[in-house]
């Protein structure tokens, strides 16, 4: 597997906004090689001056792993590029077959340099908020293994970061709405996020340690997806509301 090409492709799919053939389909590869392809890809971000914010977790709910067909925690980089205003306008010309899933985001206060345990993982936290992420597989409809995937960012494209709060307690099952014009969506729990979206620290903690990745104070973390994802299009008033938390909202302006 020749991985700078591979991170090409991907790179180049993510600025042309144009689909292309799954990696694995002339070359199967493995786990190891899809990071290291995922790292060279945001390598080339960066050259072009986006700096990395935080991490997403992906497949964290059961609703996820079914859409799809998956059943492995997967992890990928955030950029501040893909970083969206809470209630502005979201330019669609820049995706291929985007879909938006409601999530819950934490700020950490302090380093994550080794793996938390579940009582650790609090007194890492600098706030929560009510999330959403738009994501947008780059391979051709919307088709992938779990590879693919990984080699693909796990298919983050952007997302949007309602108010920050402290109510961390009420997290474990808080109730979730996500509606397009006002009319009900998604409705589902963050009891879908690992049963706990706090355990995502725990689990991103384990997956950086992995890496040998330092998450530094200040980094963002997108829990996962509470219920599957909608398909997007022109024209729309996005929200998410999430009991006890706040809500996050952005519109849809079309494509070019």
């Amino acid at each position: 597997m020749n991985i700078e090409a591979a991170a090409r492709r991907v790179d180049e799919a993510v600025l042309n906004a144009s689909a292309i053939e799954q990696i694995s389909a002339t070359e199967p590869f493995p786990v190891d090689d899809a990071y290291r392809i995922q790292r060279a890809a945001i390598e080339l971000r960066k050259q072009r001056g986006e700096r990395t914010i935080g991490i997403k977790l992906g497949f964290t709910s059961r609703a996820k792993m079914i859409q799809m067909g998956v059943d492995s925690l997967i992890w990928g980089w955030l950029t501040d590029a893909m970083l969206e205003e809470d209630g502005a306008p979201v330019d669609l010309g820049r995706f291929i077959h985007p879909r938006v899933e409601p999530e819950v985001c934490f700020l950490t206060m302090r380093d994550i340099d080794r793996p938390l345990t579940a009582l650790e993982a609090h007194a890492y936290l600098e706030a929560v908020a009510p999330a959403m992420e738009i994501i947008d597989s780059r391979y051709q409809a919307f088709r992938f293994t779990l590879e693919d995937v990984i080699a693909d960012n796990c298919s983050s494209s952007g997302f949007v970061v309602g108010a920050w709060s402290r109510r961390f307690d009420g997290l474990r099952n808080a109730g979730v709405l996500m509606r397009f014009d006002g009319r009900e969506v998604q409705v589902g729990s963050t009891g879908a996020i690992l049963g706990d979206p706090l355990r995502s620290i725990v689990q991103a903690s384990r997956l950086a340690a992995d890496a040998q990745c330092v998450l530094p104070a200040g980094t963002l973390i997108m829990a996962g997806a509470a219920t599957a994802a909608q398909a997007l299009e022109p024209g729309l008033h996005v929200q998410c509301v999430v009991s006890g938390i706040g809500q996050a909202e952005f519109t849809t302006k079309s494509r070019a």
